[in-house]
């Protein structure tokens, strides 16, 4: 962290600020408030111009109750013998990583303003020497030495790499990455799931990795040597997906030229991973259900049946329960295929597996001959603000994209999140009234501008008297009464 510190462009010029305006000298700890070296107050280092002397036993004190409380934000302190000492944190995915304080001045200030007593631990005649020496800080000017300790604080925490911890929690489904509690529960049913035969309806939205779960079922389970074999029943037309899945034979259509098994029968043996299930026409699901009910199907054309053994995984991202209400999907064949039940979850439900899941597939796309590159605190902070609604999927893409973008790069920084991902950011949570507020000054502004500013027809476009339109104008900040028509 000391290189990452000492490079960055943010504490040069804190640094420079700090020695010119108040005499201070600028300083790095580890997450113990030590790592650097000192001798004692009696000959006090930091009146000598020396940034490794401020008090130990503060620095120690301040990242405990740091540590602990993970507030932000920069504390001033004085030590046992009265002098300044202004710290901030430095936080890693880890907790707290070190402390960057400012040290070197003297302030009755920072005494009083955390409320403290010390007794002088030197003589008076040391004291009176260390005071008389180190430069001295306005009370007025403790603001502005926190605002640059902070903001130097805040440059080595962007510029810090993602430091992801390991995990205690293991299964043995290598596929799956991520350890958030929606996921842990989706493995626990997957543990059970893979020993049995039965249908399985994996429900979950566009790019949470339902084939993922499907392949997982499969090659964990007593089918794993047979075919796996996958279609997406929206990828055709009723007519092509027909015959995709159960073949035809010589002269059922122009152009059937010879006989062609479907994929039913490529699968016999196997799974059978049938996803977007929910689009396929009540034509084709019947032909289904005879296949999940007798195992058996009539290709194309076809006179004679054919018997198959397939376990069926199917997926969809649509309520298949709803739709059945609504008479868009069969209800038998629901039930059929809705014996075990699979809920993935969305990437926004798993926010905790974000470091882990970007870096995944920062090893999995990188191709270079030295080590990927590191993911920094900053582009961290912009992917986990990021609602993914395109969920795991489109992290893989942005993950893939960054990398193109980062060439040699050891790094990959916030500079290279995509402009979709960085500016859509999820805004702060508002209180319903704000909120409230925020639409009707919407509606107010867009009426008067519709109308020029004529109050009069602002008020009757949204149906209010005028007197109301004025009243809450002037209770949401809008201006004066304005003109009448």
């Amino acid at each position: 962290m000391a290189l990452t510190f000492d490079g960055l462009a943010e504490v040069a010029m804190a640094r420079d600020l700090l020695r010119r305006w108040w005499g201070l000298e600028l300083g790095l700890t580890d997450a113990k408030g030590g790592g650097y070296d000192r001798t004692s107050h009696a000959a006090c280092e930091s009146v000598r111009g020396m940034a490794a002397a401020a008090c130990a036993k503060e620095l120690t004190d301040v990242a405990t109750q740091l540590a602990k409380s993970r507030e932000r934000g920069a504390v001033a302190k004085t030590c046992h013998a009265g002098m300044l000492i202004v710290a901030a944190p430095v936080f890693n995915i880890a907790g707290l990583a070190g402390l960057v304080f400012a040290s070197g001045g003297s302030s009755d200030a920072a005494a009083m303003e955390q409320g403290l007593v010390r007794t002088i631990a030197v003589s008076a005649d040391e004291a009176r020497a260390l005071t008389a020496a180190a430069p001295r800080v306005p009370e007025g000017d403790i603001a502005r030495v926190k605002d640059l300790v902070a903001s130097a604080a805040a440059a080595v925490e962007r510029a810090l790499p993602t430091e992801i911890p390991p995990t205690a929690f293991s299964h043995p489904f290598d596929e799956i990455v991520g350890d958030a509690p929606a996921v842990r529960e989706v493995v626990k049913l997957l543990g059970k799931v893979v020993k049995s035969e039965a249908t399985v309806l994996v429900h979950g939205e566009s790019g949470t990795g339902k084939e993922l779960i499907a392949r997982a079922i499969h090659y964990h389970g007593p089918r794993a040597k047979k075919p796996f074999v996958v279609q997406n029943c929206s990828a055709f037309n009723d007519n092509l997906l027909e015959s995709a899945l159960f073949g035809h034979v010589r002269g059922a259509f122009t152009g059937a030229v010879k006989d062609q098994p479907g994929l039913f029968q490529v699968a016999d043996g196997g799974t059978f991973f049938l996803d977007e299930i929910g689009d396929m026409s009540a034509a084709l699901q019947v032909k289904l259900l005879r296949v999940l009910q007798e195992g058996t199907f009539t290709p194309v054309g076809g006179t004679k049946p054919v018997k198959v053994d397939v376990r069926i995984i199917a997926a969809s991202h649509k309520d298949l329960a709803a739709m059945v209400q609504h008479k868009q999907f069969r209800e038998d064949l629901f039930y059929r295929v809705n014996v075990l039940k699979i809920t993935v979850p969305p990437l926004r439900e798993r926010v905790a597996d974000i470091p882990r899941l970007a870096m995944h597939f920062v090893k999995k796309h990188w191709r270079g001959s030295s080590p990927p590159p590191r993911l920094s605190q900053s582009a961290l902070a912009r992917l986990v603000a990021y609602g993914w609604p395109g969920n795991i999927r489109e992290l893989e893409n942005e993950m893939e994209r960054m990398l193109v973008l980062a060439g040699d790069a050891p790094e990959l920084t916030a500079s290279m999140v995509s402009t979709r991902v960085a500016g859509m950011v999820a805004p702060p949570a508002k209180s319903l009234r704000d909120a409230l507020a925020t639409s009707e000054a919407d509606a107010l502004v867009a009426a008067l501008g519709r109308h020029l500013g004529d109050r009069d027809g602002a008020a009757a476009d949204l149906a209010i008297s005028r007197a109301y339109l004025d009243a809450r104008c002037a209770a949401l900040g809008l201006g004066g009464s304005g003109s009448s028509s």
